[in-house]
């Protein structure tokens, strides 16, 4: 899954354990972070070290070098993720970018000089939606909302979501993936998926060419509420996520349950808003 990784940081990684790391912070010549086990860590040539002294320091060509291995070793197939800020490679694994954005007539051309990369690891815990499912589909489809910080596996649960309804259910899912991460796991046999679209775009031709029965997607920024909004009034269910720090600030009028996650299948609050 890391392959794209340069050798001197592939190896570093082969010294822990996988199934902990969900994320690693290449900078350019400053020391090699990993997010293992849910705390940020130093990693080393021989895997987890003590302090700085003991990391990797990526180089900026070692930066540059696993983003143009992530991309296929072709940016220009991946362009119009870089301008949005990330790759996505194999396996699901989505690359934030961060460097020197370029602008033509007011919109992003590229992104040149990258300095530093956030390497955002999938993972698939089966069972880890259980709580929800239960609260809030087991007897009826409810819009659902997750909300939490980054980091807190908000995708993560939204697959397990999928892998629940395609067991339990015939609902047709329809899986608007704008970045490639929720499809990176199992989503259930009845789940049709629409990669790297807007959302915009995915929600109204999905509904009118797949007739989904729920549409699941990640990350809603402001201006996708209106797309969720419509579904959700053309009688299509929505389960989605967002970076939110409480119910509270979920808008009105479009879910019907709220989810507060504290981390990776961890629930600190599941509250019905309406319905």
């Amino acid at each position: 899954m890391l392959e794209f990784l340069p050798p001197r940081l592939r190896q570093a990684v082969r010294h822990i354990n996988g199934n902990l790391l969900y994320e690693l912070r290449i900078r350019a010549d400053k020391p090699l972070l990993a997010n293992y086990g849910g705390s940020f860590r130093f990693l080393g040539a021989a895997g987890i070290a003590p302090s700085a002294d003991g990391a990797l320091y990526p180089t900026a060509q070692e930066v540059a070098d696993a983003l143009f291995a992530a991309s296929g070793h072709c940016v220009y197939a991946v362009e119009d993720q870089i301008r949005r800020g990330f790759v996505t490679a194999e396996g699901g694994v989505r690359i934030g970018i961060a460097g020197t954005y370029v602008y033509e007539k007011g919109q992003v051309l590229s992104v040149r000089a990258v300095t530093s990369l956030c390497v955002r690891i999938p993972h698939e815990i089966r069972g880890c939606a259980e709580t929800v499912y239960e609260a809030c589909l087991s007897d009826a489809l409810r819009p659902t909302l997750l909300i939490s910080p980054p980091g807190c596996g908000k995708t993560t649960l939204l697959r397990d979501l999928c892998r629940l309804l395609g067991e339990r259910t015939l609902y047709n899912v329809l899986v608007c993936d704008e970045r490639g991460e929720i499809a990176a796991g199992e989503v259930g046999a009845q789940s049709d998926v629409i990669r790297f679209c807007d959302k915009k775009t995915a929600f109204s031709s999905g509904i009118r060419a797949l007739r989904p029965d729920v549409i699941v997607t990640d990350e809603l920024y402001g201006e996708d509420f209106a797309a969720v909004r419509r579904a959700v009034r053309s009688g299509v269910c929505v389960l989605a996520s967002a970076h939110l720090a409480d119910c509270s600030d979920v808008p009105q009028g479009i879910f019907s349950c709220c989810v507060l996650l504290d981390g990776i299948g961890q629930v600190r609050e599941c509250k019905r808003l309406c319905g």
